[in-house]
């Protein structure tokens, strides 16, 4: 997990995760879509954080969210679909 500080918010089915820095704000937007299957939907990095691995982190802190609150995630979003692929040790906590 990422030392990078990142918030999570939710209303009701649809939340985001937020790590802000510089002035910027990163985000992963998600849609719950039962107790036990979250879609991960978009990821979107400010160009001036490109590159620092900010999205990997937000990746990153949705997958320890998943291991440690019981739920799978569908990588509907490009990226998040990426870096599951980089990352076989993350490959329990995804659907495809």
């Amino acid at each position: 997990m990422s030392d990078r500080p990142i918030e999570q918010e939710q209303n009701g089915s649809k939340g985001r995760y937020v790590l802000r820095e510089k002035g910027l704000e990163a985000e992963l937007t998600y849609t719950v879509s039962s107790p036990t299957l979250v879609i991960a939907d978009h990821t979107g990095v400010p160009e001036a954080l490109r590159g620092t691995g900010a999205g990997k982190a937000l990746v990153a802190r949705l997958v320890t969210d998943a291991r440690t609150q019981g739920f799978r995630i569908v990588p509907l979003c490009p990226f998040v679909n990426s870096e599951r692929r980089k990352h076989p040790e993350w490959a329990d906590q995804f659907q495809v």
